[in-house]
């Protein structure tokens, strides 16, 4: 699809909850996991997330703009390291009897995978909790980093720095190379390394041409029966990654960003202690914060013919 049908595809109202008649055997903050027997249906709603808690308000057609987000790149990636989507997703609906417009459009029919129970992060630019560690220690996740460094500075090189993945209500914990090693195995932590690093690099250059800079992201993995490394769940959204306008990227401060870091900083601002139930957000904060997402989608499929 291209970007103009993908946007004029977006719902008024926001899709917080998907009921379908397949079986569901996950439900997370954005996605709802429906086993189809042989295969995953991962299906995006527009819920959002904050301080790890899901606000009482949507954003109208985020879901789509994740889903063909991932899409896209998964495409672009596929050279890199093979991803779960089953090939022919149309046809994987047809067969299967998921219809409906806006479910194709938020939705992805996946392979069956075993995953790692690490989420791979790779940090290009020293933002968030990597410049809090900084500014305190010198080091970020254990690395120590040259001294001087400003917030946003593009760091030497990319730096690995993978968390635990907590079970619902808990936070991610970073772990050093060690303790990853011993988590997935030596062989296979290796790569997985590798292979994060690498896409992060692809994805920083790629972006870098769409006028974005990705400052950092989150992959998952898994593996398929024959140990094979599988690219799983969304890549590289505004979700699971940090993006600045190429144009107003200065260093010394915190960029603007095409993320929900429009949200927190409105939270921010409020008396909630960052625990159930959040406060409802003002209708212009929901609609800055689509148009953000929006603008992402836009700038990377920009002389592209599709977007998926």
């Amino acid at each position: 699809m291209t970007f103009s049908e993908i946007a004029g595809a977006l719902p008024d109202r926001a899709v917080t909850s998907i009921d379908l008649s397949f079986s569901r055997i996950g439900s997370g903050k954005v996605r709802e996991i429906f086993d189809l027997g042989d295969a995953l249906l991962l299906a995006a709603s527009d819920r959002l997330s904050a301080f790890d808690v899901i606000l009482p308000d949507g954003i109208p057609g985020k879901g789509i703009l994740l889903t063909q987000m991932s899409l896209w790149w998964f495409a672009k990636t596929a050279g890199i390291v093979p991803n779960h989507l089953l090939p022919n997703q149309e046809a994987e609906f047809e067969r299967r009897g998921i219809k409906g417009r806006d479910l194709h459009l938020r939705s992805m029919v996946v392979r069956k995978l075993r995953p790692l129970p690490i989420e791979c992060v790779v940090r290009g630019y020293l933002a968030g909790s990597g410049w809090s560690s900084y500014a305190k220690t010198g080091t970020v996740c254990g690395i120590a980093l040259p001294p001087g460094l400003r917030q946003a500075d593009r760091l030497p090189e990319p730096i690995f720095t993978p968390t635990t993945k907590a079970p619902k209500g808990s936070h991610d914990e970073a772990i050093d190379d060690a303790q990853g090693a011993a988590t997935v195995g030596p062989e296979l932590y290796g790569r997985v390394k590798a292979v994060s690093v690498a896409l992060y690099r692809f994805g920083h250059d790629t972006a870098q041409k769409a006028g974005m800079i990705l400052a950092d992201t989150k992959f998952e993995f898994g593996t398929d029966s024959a140990g094979g490394l599988v690219l799983i769940d969304e890549v590289l959204t505004p979700d699971s990654s940090r993006y600045w306008p190429v144009e107003s990227y200065m260093p010394g401060g915190s960029p603007p960003s095409y993320d929900k870091q429009f949200v927190r900083d409105h939270l921010l601002k409020l008396s909630w202690d960052q625990k159930p139930p959040a406060p409802r957000l003002p209708k212009e904060v929901i609609a800055r914060t689509g148009e953000k997402y929006l603008a992402a989608l836009r700038s990377l499929s920009a002389g592209d013919t599709t977007t998926a």
